[in-house]
């Protein structure tokens, strides 16, 4: 008996001492897991601070990115125009840019040194040499020269003959220089005229949004008169740059004109003094 009892005191002993073990076990369990909660909680923390500098930074670099070339402006107003109004409008550009540049380069050449020509026309009159001032007229280009050369080729007819020559020719050679104004001023015309055009299609075709939304939203007026109004835009900004143009040509013309009227006076005078 006293055996037994002494055999349960011990395994009474032993379980309490093992349940103690487990108790400071269980407490010493959550003081680790604090420990590395907390830890987690750190490195989440920075992970955030991390990543908030990081969308900063892309925000700071987006305006960089974003920034757009003249042409992708200009490609995406003409795309917010419409390309069936747009189109007539860029072709108006094209062919008036194309004209222009087709003027200018003949007017320069046309461009003489009248007051050399008239001294190399002069030495070869007063010497007699007409074939010699005909030869001159022959090898310099432009209008003025031209019109000398009609009037040396009938020198022989009388200096009466000589002047209505020169007289007919030059006004020959000013309609020459004048060619194809009038299609320009035509493309000067119609650029603006399918900007209005598209500008009051748009502007229908805005009412019509608003009738089918059924309220004046401004989102929808804002659009569509913005799409609206670029035809306008685009056409008054290729009708400015063709009558800058148009009217550099003009003056240009008006100096040959000057030049002709002018040479072909000193031209006679030279024929009148030293042809007998």
């Amino acid at each position: 008996m006293k055996k037994v009892i002494a055999m349960m005191s011990i395994v009474g002993l032993l379980t309490f001492a093992n349940f103690n073990g487990a108790i400071a076990q269980d407490a010493a369990v959550p003081e680790g897991t604090e420990q590395v909660a907390a830890t987690d909680d750190s490195a989440a923390a920075e992970a955030v601070v991390a990543e908030e500098a990081v969308e900063e930074a892309a925000v700071e670099a987006a305006p960089a990115d974003d920034t757009k070339s003249f042409h992708q402006v200009l490609k995406e107003k003409y795309i917010q125009g419409g390309a069936g109004w747009m189109t007539p409008v860029l072709l108006c550009l094209i062919f008036g840019m194309a004209l222009v540049i087709e003027r200018i380069l003949y007017l320069n050449m046309a461009t003489t040194n009248v007051k050399k020509l008239l001294g190399g026309i002069e030495d070869s009159v007063k010497g007699g040499n007409i074939e010699g001032a005909k030869e001159l007229c022959r090898n310099t280009r432009g209008p003025v020269a031209s019109i000398f050369y009609q009037g040396l080729d009938r020198i022989d007819q009388g200096l009466e003959n000589v002047e209505k020559a020169v007289t007919s020719y030059g006004g020959v050679q000013m309609a020459r220089l004048e060619n194809n104004l009038t299609w320009i001023g035509l493309f000067i015309a119609l650029a603006p005229s399918f900007g209005f055009l598209g500008t009051v299609v748009g502007m229908v075709q805005a009412f019509d949004d608003i009738e089918v939304a059924g309220d004046i939203s401004p989102t929808v007026v804002a659009g569509g008169m913005k799409v609206a109004l670029l035809t306008t835009i685009f056409g008054l900004i290729v009708a400015i740059i063709l009558q800058i143009f148009y009217n550099y040509i003009l003056t240009k013309i008006e100096s040959l004109v000057d030049q002709m009227e002018d040479g072909s006076i000193s031209f006679m005078d030279i024929l009148v003094k030293y042809h007998k």
